[in-house]
């Protein structure tokens, strides 16, 4: 190896690192080959057979489950490769086993275990320069700068001259969500870029169903007495009932009116919560106000029919549905970036274990975004390389 000279006036001295380390270190990583199948960590092909297993048939009587895989040897060197027009590849087999049961239900009883190695397939393996052979030909993967997993924060400018706010959720695989604060003041999401439904409508599927669990998570409470000047007009904070019969005389975001203070007086009702804060964000409001929906099983029926159009829902598979889309680890997965980033941007304490979307992720979102109406918080930067990833 020549001995390499450098005329730089600049006392520093650098060694030039091994930039294909990117590449290797990333496939060593992923096949984890020197390392005992029940020591393997959960990441790269052991998490894919982790997420793919067990499947299991209709009735739960037969149970696939994965055990390990192994690498083999490849059949033939890199330069024999090269000169046959062959792929440079090991064959890759799984340990699986069946499970066996007999019987349904409570009846349901083990009845035998069957464990093979199973044939996959050949996996290429990377050689020392970082490249693959792919028959015969030397090939290469580009590492490319993705947008990172997790929550974003974005603005831009209608045509009006206002803002509309969005908050973005980018998950590592599954569905895509945003939240939005249109020109009318009025928040909505967007499930995989398909037609925008209010927020509240999420909300109600996701277990806060009555317009009084809704504006309780938003809004601060003042309480006025019925016979003052300002009461007329204001907004309810809280469900009016009639405390003899338990009659409910106005739901909660309801506009006081001369009508319902008259009834509320008749039921004996001295002072009512209204909402404290509604002059400086009025979103919440504006939302329920265009919300369509009024409990969790219209909610539910209104997504299915966003994501299945035209197939007659019932409660039970537009649940399913849901839970599918943002709460199932099968099908939704942030990933531990997005996981990190998504804890660290909504000052949250959600395990890092939990890879799906919870309740307290789309509540966070859309306080942040409610709070950013009014001018508090801060935007993200969607180019700062802070927010995306190397793919390789």
């Amino acid at each position: 190896m020549q001995e390499r000279k450098t005329y730089s006036s600049s006392r520093f001295n650098f060694d030039l690192p091994y930039l294909l380390d990117v590449q290797v270190n990333s496939f060593n990583r992923f096949i984890q080959a020197g390392v005992l199948p029940k020591e393997r960590k959960n990441e790269g092909l052991q998490k894919i057979f982790k997420e793919t297993f067990p499947i299991t048939d209709v009735k739960e009587q037969y149970s696939l489950e994965f055990e390990g895989y192994t690498l083999g040897v490849p059949k033939y060197s890199i330069e024999e490769c090269q000169k046959r027009g062959m792929t440079y590849a090991a064959p890759l087999k799984a340990a699986l086993s069946l499970n066996i049961f007999e019987g349904e239900g409570e009846d349901r009883k083990f009845k035998e275990k069957i464990t093979n190695d199973v044939y996959i397939g050949d996996l290429p393996l990377i050689t020392r320069n970082g490249t693959f052979i792919i028959n015969g030909a030397e090939r290469v993967i580009v590492s490319q700068l993705h947008r990172s997993p997790g929550v974003s924060f974005d603005e831009e400018t209608h045509t009006n001259g206002k803002r509309i706010l969005k908050a973005r959720v980018i998950p590592y695989r599954g569905s895509w969500v945003e939240f939005l604060i249109d020109v009318n003041e009025a928040m909505y999401i967007n499930i995989d870029r398909r037609r925008k439904i209010p927020a509240t409508i999420l909300l109600r599927a996701i277990g806060f169903s009555r317009n009084n669990d809704i504006v309780k998570l938003f809004y601060r409470s003042e309480e006025l007495p019925i016979g003052s000047e300002d009461i007329e007009e204001r907004i309810l904070w809280e469900d009016l009932v009639d405390p003899s019969t338990g009659e409910l005389i106005a739901e909660a975001n309801t506009v006081l009116t001369p009508v319902i203070l008259k009834r509320a007086q008749e039921a004996g009702h001295k002072k009512i919560k209204v909402i404290a804060n509604l002059d400086q964000n009025p979103v919440l409001h504006n939302t329920l106000n265009a919300d369509p929906t009024s409990n969790e099983e219209e909610a539910l029926f209104r997504i299915y029919t966003l994501i299945r159009p035209g197939d007659p829902p019932n409660v039970a598979t537009a649940r399913t549905l849901l839970e599918r889309l943002f709460f199932d680890d099968k099908r939704y997965d942030l990933g531990e970036v997005g996981r990190y980033r998504m804890n660290s941007r909504l000052k949250l304490e959600v395990p890092m274990s939990t890879m799906t979307l919870t309740q307290d992720d789309f509540l966070s979102i859309m306080r942040n975004l409610s709070a950013l109406f009014e001018n508090e918080g801060f935007l993200d930067d969607i180019d700062h390389l802070g927010n995306r990833r190397v793919r390789s």
